[in-house]
């Protein structure tokens, strides 16, 4: 596959960018990667870089978005956090990439069984961890199908994932509502912003239609929720 240049970012739409990244991970879950040269696209992007897409995902060793997304060097942005989590420096970043670097997409990207979750699940205090943790509590508070205080912790696999499922929705939010910018990208329709899941048993990911944010409409719909 070819190296992403400044006319392929250009001519690729935000929904195309979408539809990258869902070939790129059916690739992955298939085992039928794509064979690139990467000292070749290293070389090929010294001058410059031209990402169709922004990854905002988890540090978790197991959900590197270059790989589950089938992906080389130069083709994404790569923002990645315990949690995956926003925060001002996140959302810099993302202006950076979206603005100024003319990615096209934003995907928050949770992913099963994540640590820092079940961190937040059982209210883990420990150094800096602390704070990073505490962004993760309005998931927590905001899961409701678990009512039990006994059953909404860690070793609860379903409560788990409803809040990270609701902490991706949360971030989600987080980018339009905090950033301006990004909100103002995504009215004029120059980038999209979509949240999904990483099930790491399989590798697949699962895209939430209801936080595909697209245009304005989406926006408005998005917000009602």
């Amino acid at each position: 596959m070819r190296t992403h240049t400044k006319e392929t970012q250009a001519s690729t739409t935000p929904r195309r960018a979408l539809e990258f990244l869902r070939e790129g991970n059916a690739r992955f879950i298939s085992n039928l990667r794509i064979n690139r040269e990467l000292l070749q696209q290293a070389n090929e992007t010294r001058d410059g870089q031209w990402p169709f897409a922004t990854v905002l995902s988890c540090i978790d060793s197991r959900t590197s978005a270059e790989l589950i997304f089938d992906q080389g060097l130069g083709d994404i942005f790569s923002i990645r956090i315990a949690g995956n989590v926003v925060n001002t420096d996140i959302l810099g970043s993302m202006e950076f990439a979206c603005k100024v670097a003319g990615s096209r997409l934003i995907v928050v990207l949770g992913h099963s069984a994540c640590g820092a979750v079940k961190g937040a699940c059982d209210h883990v205090e420990m150094g800096n961890l602390t704070e990073l943790l505490a962004k993760l509590q309005p998931a927590v508070y905001q899961e409701r199908t678990v009512l039990d205080p006994e059953q909404r912790v860690s070793t609860n696999v379903e409560f788990v994932e409803n809040v990270a499922r609701i902490n991706v929705q949360r971030s989600v939010r987080s980018v339009i509502d905090r950033s301006p910018v990004l909100a103002d990208l995504v009215v004029a329709e120059k980038i999209g912003v979509i949240g999904g899941m990483h099930e790491l048993s399989t590798g697949r990911v699962d895209f939430y239609e209801a936080t595909a944010l697209f245009n304005g409409e989406d926006i408005a719909r998005f917000r009602k929720i």
